[in-house]
């Protein structure tokens, strides 16, 4: 009797060591996500949440014991099991990954992520070969119109479903984006015969060829006489990130603290001021890629060290493939290890024996 509770005090040492070790992932996580909640909320909710995703193993485990009695046997197999879904699969488990791979990965995406959008600000401010930018930007609004301008008339002539309908309603809503206007109102051409397909087309083609020549010298006239302001907010904007990068090196910056990280004066507040200003002068940027143009011009620009914080942005954009090389893998498997090894302990410990 006495060595089964030697043994069992072990399982409950156990069992605490690597509770511990996901509580305080699961709860770094949530505090990322919901700063303005005190730190012992989240760990209160963690401790609470992996207490039942435990109890829920115990369920799987003891109902799989034909060894002792269990009452109404599958409804404690499947109950366990929809705890375990419920409280291990779609929240211990992804915040434990998350809180790994962010303190992995976290550094890297931060310094990057300042450096490329310094490198932007820089164009904004030097803005030296005025009239070639603006010819290269009016060229790729052209190419970026005319494409979907194809794509318009190539779905009111869709065999399918002939005329205006809801594909080319979000069509125009790009073109409206790509011209710079609020919306381009749907014409109000109607019938689906091949005279009144071809009149609907020619008349969107007109109409958005004018609001394109408009756009483009728009573009030539913003590029080739810029705004001081917006210049001198760019400089402003480029020094304050400078010194952000300096900080981070001296160790004043901790990249693991959620108030250094999105509070007031937090990391993710200064970068997204600086896509804002980046997003507003965008005539004067060639972005590196279409990716970089997405992102720092989208309606309402999210960084990619803001991306980070999330515990849903970062699986999300996991399983889209754009975190390779970082070895994410990896910490799934030390997610899962960790919170396998404590319940076991924890089964072993609290194990039904009649």
């Amino acid at each position: 009797m006495q060595q089964n509770n030697y043994m069992r005090l072990a399982w409950i040492a156990g069992f605490l060591a690597f509770a511990g070790i996901s509580c305080w992932a699961t709860a770094e996580s949530l505090h990322m996500l919901l700063s303005s909640w005190p730190l012992f909320m989240c760990w209160i909710v963690t401790v609470g949440f992996f207490i039942i995703a435990s109890l829920g193993t115990k369920m799987i485990v003891d109902s799989l014991n034909t060894n002792v009695y269990v009452e109404k046997r599958p409804a404690h197999l499947w109950g366990g099991i929809l705890i375990v879904l419920i409280f291990w699969l779609c929240f211990s488990f992804p915040t434990n990954t998350h809180t790994f791979f962010y303190r992995s990965a976290i550094s890297d995406k931060v310094l990057t992520d300042i450096s490329v959008t310094r490198g932007y600000l820089t164009q904004i401010m030097d803005n030296t070969d005025k009239k070639a930018q603006a010819k290269l930007k009016v060229e790729q609004m052209d190419s970026r119109v005319t494409q979907l301008l194809n794509d318009l008339t190539g779905e009111i002539w869709n065999y399918n479903n002939p005329g205006f309908g809801t594909e080319s309603k979000r069509i125009l809503g790009n073109l409206a984006t790509e011209l710079g206007v609020p919306e381009i109102t749907p014409l109000s051409i109607k019938g689906t015969s091949k005279q009144d397909l071809q009149r609907l087309c020619d008349a969107y083609r007109s109409k958005i060829t004018r609001l394109k020549d408009d756009r483009a010298k728009a573009i030539m006239a913003d590029i080739q006489r810029p705004n001081k302001q917006n210049i001198q907010e760019a400089k402003v904007m480029n020094k304050n990130l400078a010194e952000m990068q300096q900080s981070i090196a001296e160790g004043k910056i901790d990249l693991t603290n959620s108030e250094d990280m999105t509070g007031p004066n937090g990391v993710c507040n200064m970068l997204n001021e600086a896509y804002n200003i980046i997003k507003k002068n965008r005539n004067f940027i060639n972005f590196s890629n279409q990716n970089d143009e997405n992102d720092y011009t989208a309606p309402e620009p999210v960084t990619k060290v803001r991306r980070m914080i999330s515990v849903i942005d970062v699986w999300s954009d996991y399983l889209q493939g754009k975190y390779e090389g970082y070895g994410f893998i990896t910490w799934i498997l030390l997610s899962v290890l960790a919170d396998v090894a404590a319940f076991i302990f924890f089964d072993l410990a609290f194990k039904k024996e009649q």
